[in-house]
């Protein structure tokens, strides 16, 4: 055991599965399969589509795993940035009005911490906090429900009862308020 796993305990089986290792994926997958559904369905609202999310999820983490770098983030986040980036794109292939309503009672809790409770617990995630908490209230609500939640610019927008170009614009404003203070 390398000083990577004992860190993330996930980071072995990423070099395995890119030597075409089913049984690691089958690993990583009982591992992390809840916490990537619930990524999709937040996301999505709807538990069929979630489903085919999370197996394209599984198609692409069996093709890329050799593209991981432990040294840039956790198998985790990784993982939950491959499903969150594919669940936005199902939802954008709705089109322009797609509206995702959170939907909290639908969340599968299998005990263990959330994605978004193990990326807090980072340096980088301490940071993001406090640099967050520096922004205004309506801009901290935008950019976590854009980033955190998968929301489109768009369904933010109708969400928010404001012009699309409005909150791009409170969007924009925020991440370079962000950039400055995590660069400082």
């Amino acid at each position: 055991m390398n000083a990577t796993s004992s860190i993330d305990p996930l980071a072995d089986l990423l070099p395995r599965i890119a030597s075409g290792d089913r049984a690691a994926l089958r690993q990583l997958y009982q591992a992390t399969s809840s916490k990537l559904f619930g990524v999709c369905l937040r996301i999505l609202s709807d538990r069929d589509e979630s489903e085919d999310v999370l197996q394209e999820v599984y198609l692409t983490i069996w093709r890329r795993a050799d593209r991981f770098e432990a040294g840039r983030a956790s198998v985790m986040t990784w993982i939950s940035t491959i499903a969150r980036n594919r669940a936005i794109d199902r939802l954008r292939a709705r089109g322009p009005l797609a509206y995702a309503e959170q939907v909290d009672e639908l969340e599968i809790d299998d005990g263990k911490p959330s994605a978004e409770t193990l990326l807090a617990a980072t340096q980088d995630g301490e940071a993001l906090g406090r640099c967050l908490s520096e922004l205004d209230e309506r801009t901290q609500r935008v950019i976590r429900t854009a980033f955190f939640e998968g929301v489109t610019y768009e369904a933010l927008a109708q969400r928010m009862d404001a012009p699309l170009g409005t909150v791009k614009s409170w969007i924009r404003r925020g991440l370079l308020k962000l950039k400055g203070c995590l660069e400082r």
